[in-house]
């Protein structure tokens, strides 16, 4: 009884945080970030543990709570991929994306190697492409609320396609490549728009509903949802075959906005011990994990963009550097991935949390939400279509 009223509660602190963070300007992202990273620890260190006492583990142990948990995941995990490959490419985000992403991602494997503990390659690897990610969904939200040109929204937003595509495939493949007879059942599954093709079925909507079903199953049962969601979207791409979202677009995004987001961001937090997770750092190692993503991946934004060129007349490099550093949603998602999987530590975990709440805010911070822009347009979402 006890954990269902904690998960009652945190669910109702997420809802108070987004509405008071909407008061602020905040889009809800940030506001359940900010909740998540520095409020939830400390309801767990004060009131949870010590006059519930419940820990973590308790928390996380019922089977309908891991049964919601995958289905929230399967679905964010989904909608991310959607945005992925929903890609457009064109000479001038190609040269945004390369130097974004080969900065970050070199001086992530170069932190993993030289700072942090021994660990497996894989982990390193995870943690030069946390380094590099860069959010879709945010990123467009955050444009859209500053108003800017839709011209130079698309160009921006197709960079972080193209960012994201590398590291979800690299990962894939590498997680892949650790247990190659694993990949048989993810393929197969994968190929499964071609086999409705070819029996002669032509709704998006079937196709869609096999794709979100299918992607809770592989998360449920520990397969790679990885290879199987960006083979199956490739293969429905391959056929030309949209996405469409199982529910409407309004729906979706409230699950997402009250349920999903708030449990994976609760679920991974409440099994993390603050405290002995940051004494498990050096100082010298939690200011690396601090700084070095956020200026690699500025350091990689400046030269991609001055080798494309401006945007728009007037474009800021500055700004735009600052705005292709946004984490928020893809980064939760490959981080909770990672935490369950157990390739990262919970120290780890929570200090590329905290680095990405810094680089998420830092646009407010710098003080760009209000940009005096001209024709400034809202641009279509890319789940306009769907």
């Amino acid at each position: 009884m006890m954990v269902v009223l904690f998960w009652v509660m945190a669910l109702a602190l997420f809802a108070v945080a987004t509405r008071v963070g909407r008061h602020f300007s905040l889009i809800p992202i940030v506001s359940q970030l900010l909740l998540a990273t520095l409020g939830l620890p400390l309801l767990m260190y004060f009131w949870v543990e010590p006059q519930w006492q419940l820990s973590g583990a308790a928390l996380v142990s019922p089977a309908w709570l891991k049964n919601l948990y995958s289905l929230s995941f399967a679905l964010l995990l989904g909608y991310i991929l959607s945005d992925v490959i929903d890609l457009r490419l064109d000479r001038q985000s190609l040269k945004i994306a390369l130097p974004s992403f080969c900065v970050p991602f070199a001086c992530g494997l170069a932190t993993a190697i030289w700072l942090l503990p021994p660990q497996p390659w894989i982990s390193s690897l995870a943690v030069g492409l946390l380094f590099a990610i860069t959010a879709i969904p945010v990123l467009y939200l955050y444009l859209r609320h500053i108003g800017y040109p839709p011209a130079a929204t698309r160009r921006l937003v197709q960079t972080a396609i193209l960012i994201d595509l590398a590291c979800w495939t690299l990962f894939a493949i590498a997680q892949g490549s650790l247990h190659l007879s694993s990949l048989l059942l993810p393929l197969a599954g994968a190929c499964l728009p071609l086999l409705l093709r070819l029996v002669g079925v032509h709704r998006p909507r079937v196709y869609s509903v096999c794709f979100f079903a299918l992607l809770v199953v592989a998360e449920h049962y520990k397969l790679n949802a990885l290879i199987f969601g960006i083979g199956y979207l490739l293969c429905m791409a391959a056929i030309k075959v949209p996405l469409v979202l199982p529910i409407r677009a309004l729906w979706m995004n409230r699950l997402q906005t009250w349920i999903a987001i708030p449990l994976i961001l609760t679920f991974g937090i409440v099994q993390i011990n603050v405290h002995s997770a940051i004494d498990s750092l050096s100082w010298v190692q939690l200011a690396a994990l601090l700084l070095f993503p956020i200026a690699s991946k500025m350091l990689g934004n400046w030269y991609g963009l001055g080798w494309a060129g401006a945007s728009f007349e007037g474009a800021s490099r500055w700004r735009e550097s600052v705005l292709l550093n946004i984490r928020g949603l893809s980064e939760i998602v490959f981080l909770n991935l990672l935490l369950q999987q157990q390739l990262i530590s919970p120290a780890l975990y929570f200090a590329l949390m905290l680095m990405g709440l810094i680089a998420t805010l830092l646009p407010a911070l710098a003080g760009m939400h209000r940009i005096p822009l001209k024709a400034a347009v809202p641009a279509r979402s890319p789940h306009a279509n769907r």
